[in-house]
This record gives structure tokens, C-alpha cells and sequence, in this order.
């Protein structure tokens, strides 16, 4: 069963990035289709296809902005020495924070308050609310297979079956969203974050970070390569190989060269994870080119 779990969770996170797709209007030239598709796929994994398209959009437009951007956005000084200890454990401790996937879609960000699911959450506009709504229907409908399932299979069946490789999926999508705008090699290679007139669509997007995923690079649609993939959102996942080769010419330094996985499993990228969810707590509350810090560092920056 454990290598079930891993196997069709992986290929549940492969189905997200196709749905994600769908919402940039990327997947077809037909934007019917890519909503249909994307409906059915994200439905299938639970995820509100247009409440998350809607605020994965409000993310590619102010990617890079402490104050504005909506996935994994730094939270700021204040707002961590505020957080309760539940709070931290959620939101900035592995490996608990790559559970929190469906609390993102609950309740928002730290700090923030909206709902992916309610249409009248702060997110959404009022011509934007039926979308939603037409979203709530189709998870309710998946939901619906999910109970009938259980009543005919039994609830352990469908938990072996259906929920354990979504934990898994979970798992997969908070590890590498976060993964795109955090996990530099060397602690000295830290992003910078902005606010006011330092912010532009073009430093937001060079903030973004591609990486190696070994053998489940095309198993997960090439969504490592990221950095081309936010300057231009519109490109399919099947070019963006090509079109990052053709703009790491143009970027030059600004590029940040991937390091390349030491085998067909991306294990490096666990000592990735865990050194950035130690270190990237918080950045502080003014200035607008900030860089993350932690209380240690903090304190060894008093005592000097």
C-alpha cells in the first residue's frame, strides 16, 4: 500500500499541475475547455478550480511583494511574534507546513481571512462570485462519490484508496510551491522581497527559483522550471524547457542555475527545505528590499 500512496499521490499532484495549467488559460486556446478540464481535474483533487485560479492569479500578479503577493508570502516580524504555536507549526515548521494545503484553502494566509470556497470572500469581485459558486457545486459533486464510495467500499477502503495518496498529493504541491520562492543553495544566495516602488512585475518574477526534481521532472509536467513560467504564464508546460533556454541568455546573472538532482530522487531538496524552514521565518515589518531573518539571527545582530 505505501508504494500505492506515494505512486498515485505523485500522479495526483501531476493532475493539479495540468488544472493549473487550465487556469492560465495555457493548457487550450479555448478558455470553455480549459475550464471544463479544469474543473474536472482539479474537482477529482478537491481544489476549487476558480477560487484558487482566481487568487493564483492575484499571485502571479504581485509575485516577489511582501505586502500583496498570496502564496507563501513572507509574513512579517509582528505577525510571527503574534502567531499562536499552532499557528507556527502550520505555516513555518517542517514537515508539518507541507500539510497545510487545505487550511490555505479555508482560511487564506496568515494574517489574511478568505475563503477559496465562500463567494464572498475578500478575494473575489462581485462578477467573479457565480464562478465560484459553479466551483462549490462540482466538489460537492465529487464530494458526493467520495460518501457513496464509502458507503459501498467501506471508509477504510476508499481512506487506502482515495485519501492516503491525496495526503500525499498535499504533500507534493506545499513542498514545491514553496520550493518556487524559497530553498536557495547557500544561506548568502537569500531573495529579496519588496514593497512600494521597489517592487516590479519583472524583480517579482526574477525572485522565483527553478529547480531539479530528478526522475519526476516530466512526471510533474517540467513544473520546476518556474522562473519562465512567471515571467511568461501563458506558455505550456511541454515549451517551458525551451523557452528557459532562451531566456537565461538575456538573464545572465540574474539567473539562478538549478542545482542539478545527485540522482533520480530530488533528495537534495530536502536539505533545502528543512534549512529554509528554519531560517526564513519572517522579514521586517519596513523597508521595502527585505530579506528573511529568524529570531536567532535577529538576536546575533543585537548582540554585535
Amino acid at each position: 500500500w505505501p508504494l500505492y500512496w506515494v505512486a498515485q499521490g505523485t500522479m495526483f499532484w501531476a493532475i493539479f499541475v495540468l488544472g493549473h495549467d487550465c487556469g492560465h488559460g495555457s493548457f487550450s486556446d479555448s478558455r470553455q475547455f480549459n475550464d471544463a478540464m479544469g474543473h474536472l481535474l482539479h474537482s477529482f483533487i478537491l481544489v476549487p478550480y476558480h477560487g484558487w485560479r482566481l487568487s493564483h492569479k492575484k499571485h502571479h500578479s504581485n509575485h516577489g511583494h511582501v505586502d500583496n503577493d498570496e502564496s507563501w508570502h513572507p509574513l512579517t516580524q509582528t505577525q510571527y511574534e503574534e502567531m499562536g504555536w499552532m499557528a507556527r507549526l502550520g505555516r513555518s515548521t517542517f514537515p508539518t507546513s507541507l500539510l497545510s494545503f487545505p487550511l490555505y484553502l479555508v482560511y487564506g494566509s496568515p494574517g489574511r481571512n478568505h475563503s477559496h470556497y465562500h463567494p464572498h470572500s475578500d478575494l473575489f469581485n462581485k462578477h467573479q462570485r457565480s464562478m465560484v459558486m459553479t466551483s462549490d457545486v462540482c466538489l460537492a459533486v465529487m464530494y458526493s462519490l467520495l460518501a457513496y464510495g464509502m458507503y459501498a467500499l467501506g471508509g477504510g477502503a476508499v481512506a487506502k484508496l482515495y485519501w492516503a495518496p491525496w495526503l500525499v498529493y498535499v504533500a507534493w504541491l506545499d513542498a514545491v510551491t514553496y520550493l518556487h520562492h524559497h530553498g536557495v543553495p547557500q544561506e548568502a544566495d537569500k531573495m529579496p522581497w519588496y514593497r512600494g516602488s521597489e517592487w516590479s512585475y519583472l524583480r517579482g518574477g526574477l525572485t522565483t527559483l527553478d529547480h531539479d526534481y530528478g526522475v519526476f521532472n516530466k512526471i510533474h509536467h517540467d513544473i520546476g522550471t518556474h522562473v519562465a513560467h512567471h515571467l511568461f504564464p501563458q506558455i505550456p508546460h511541454y515549451h517551458l524547457k525551451e523557452a528557459t533556454a532562451a531566456i537565461k541568455p538575456i538573464l545572465g546573472p540574474y539567473y539562478r542555475e538549478p542545482k542539478s538532482s545527485p540522482g533520480p530522487l530530488p533528495l537534495h531538496l530536502l536539505a533545502m527545505l528543512r534549512r529554509s524552514f528554519r531560517s526564513d521565518k519572517y522579514v521586517p515589518d519596513s523597508g521595502d528590499v527585505v530579506f528573511y531573518s529568524n529570531p536567532l539571527e535577529r538576536a546575533k545582530q543585537k548582540a554585535q
